[in-house]
């Protein structure tokens, strides 16, 4: 009997190493597949995501030493840089967290992605799980590679800004605090702009979180799920859409600016006045910026960018 059990228990051990040698090794962990040191404070990192199960970039901007440090993580807009986030090419982020005791971690490309899971592969955009990649897959890199101490904070301008929400409502755990610039956390109020930015972009909304107005999109609604906002600190901005100071600075870009970025923000004001009253509605307290002026544009998520940091930063000891 005693012979039977033991042969049972090889047997076992002999299959189950054999399932294993089968899928390869480290099966279902992300990988780093390269890297390069771009400064001494700047890194891009090059990982192979099996959620996604293609080689993702992310950039880091991390100080030198190894001491242990929080992270942020600071998603882009809705047509984010294929080489590099656009945070690094159009504002001073590279200059302003020089000095900064953290980890910013800038994920590179997913454009009309919002940062999410979808439900299915869309055939022009590719197989989109970026929820997964950025709360799973990711974070034991991020902490392992760049002394991370597991303390972290989200953010994100327009539909990164959007998408941090719904990262902070969806994976509470994971976060101390959530900025959105220029941002509309309110996926209902949000949903005629979501549908229309992705099949602009020559996808099928249906194919992110399935039929409009399903389970799904209530699922990622930060304003339905505003209660497990609890306890975070909370930085979110707007302008008014109308022109303000930095209008004069872009001349080329004036009327792009005025005609297209000052009535998305219009929309944007709206729907963070609502999300504010949401929020004072639960009891939750947040900083909420309210530009007298501003469109929807870049030198205003850089001025809102280190506006937050007061906020954001403390609230994760950087």
């Amino acid at each position: 009997m005693r012979r039977e059990a033991f042969a049972a228990m090889v047997l076992a051990f002999v299959v189950t190493f054999a399932l294993q040698v089968l899928a390869g090794p480290s099966a279902g962990a992300a990988t780093v597949v390269g890297v390069t040191d771009l400064t001494p404070t700047r890194t891009a990192l090059f990982v192979q995501s099996p959620a996604m199960g293609q080689v993702v970039q992310v950039q880091v901007l991390h100080p030198a030493g190894g001491a242990p440090r929080p992270t942020y993580y600071l998603l882009d807009g809705l047509l984010p840089g294929d080489r590099e986030s656009t945070w690094t090419n159009a504002t001073d982020a590279v200059q302003f967290f020089a000095d900064k005791n953290v980890n910013v971690v800038l994920p590179v490309g997913g454009p009309a992605s919002y940062y999410t899971d979808w439900d299915r592969p869309d055939p022009q955009l590719g197989n989109y799980k970026w929820e997964t990649f950025l709360t799973e897959e990711l974070p034991p890199i991020i902490d392992a590679q760049f002394s991370g101490n597991g303390v972290n904070a989200i953010g994100g301008l327009s539909m990164g800004g959007n998408s941090a929400f719904i990262l902070a409502t969806r994976k509470p755990w994971l976060y101390r605090a959530v900025a959105g610039y220029s941002a509309c956390p309110d996926t209902s109020l949000a949903t005629p702009a979501i549908l229309f930015s992705i099949a602009s972009h020559g996808g099928d909304p249906q194919n992110m979180w399935g039929p409009v107005g399903g389970p799904q999109w209530s699922a990622h609604d930060p304003a339905a799920n505003a209660n497990q906002l609890r306890g975070k600190t909370i930085y979110l901005s707007t302008g008014t859409g109308l022109p303000g100071p930095h209008e004069l600075e872009l001349k080329p870009q004036l009327p792009e600016n005025i005609l297209a970025g000052g009535p998305v923000e219009t929309g944007v004001f709206a729907c963070v006045s609502s999300f504010d009253q949401r929020l004072r509605g639960l009891g939750i307290p947040a900083r909420v910026v309210y530009r007298p002026s501003g469109t929807h544009s870049w030198s205003y998520y850089a001025d809102d960018l280190h506006d937050s940091w007061p906020t954001i930063g403390p609230a994760i000891g950087a």
